[in-house]
């Protein structure tokens, strides 16, 4: 029987490869619209973070957990996500791919889903948050790359399914955030054809 750790790599790994798949579908498309102030490049970019994070936060081992579910993370970031920062991260996280974006996204994929895979999911890394166990920690990164992955599709007008492991643990995670948020009722009521979310809604 899969383990729960087990399931979250294959999670993370599946919408990893589906990115760099869709990055690949780019062309050269790279400055076109991407998402809000975002070209192609620039969300491609941010995208890229949910696995540069992994690497770099692993570098920097966590004494103790500050933050201890993925939920709470978001709960914990959620003025940060806000901020105009992010958005110049992506930029710069964009210009750091350099001439040949779709290979870079490739590279840095090979590179690291291969160190989470020998990962045991009780590592304690230090996130902007704080100190989580990786096991907490990486599905925010799935969820980041399911949600932003299907963002590109859209700029790009192509398909946009994800794979069915990574979707499920996003959908479970946006339950939970819903639930927690008490958003749970206009989701549930969306979701079920009888009212359709406002404008702007999130559960983010």
């Amino acid at each position: 029987m899969q383990t729960p750790w087990a399931r979250r790599v294959e999670a993370f790994a599946e919408a990893a490869d589906w990115f760099v798949a869709t990055a690949g579908a780019v062309g050269d498309r790279w400055h076109e619209p991407g998402l809000g102030e975002w070209d192609v490049r620039s969300l491609v970019g941010h995208t890229s973070r949910s696995l540069l994070t992994v690497e770099a936060y692993l570098a920097r081992p966590a004494e103790t957990v500050e933050v201890g579910s993925t939920a709470a993370y978001y709960e914990a970031t959620r003025e940060m996500a806000a901020g105009p920062e992010v958005a110049e991260r992506g930029r710069e996280a964009g210009r750091a791919l350099g001439d040949r974006p779709e290979v870079a996204v490739r590279d840095i994929a090979g590179r690291v889903l291969p160190v989470v895979a020998a990962c045991h999911g009780t590592e304690l890394v230090t996130t902007i948050a704080g100190g989580m166990r990786l096991a907490d920690y990486l599905p925010t990164r799935t969820f980041e790359l399911v949600v932003h992955t299907l963002d590109l599709a859209a700029a790009l007008g192509v398909p946009a399914q994800p794979p069915s492991v990574p979707a499920a643990e996003a959908l479970a995670l946006v339950s939970e955030l819903a639930v927690a948020g008490g958003a749970a009722g206009p989701l549930l009521r969306a979701a079920t054809g009888r009212d359709q979310l406002g404008p702007g809604f999130s559960i983010l």
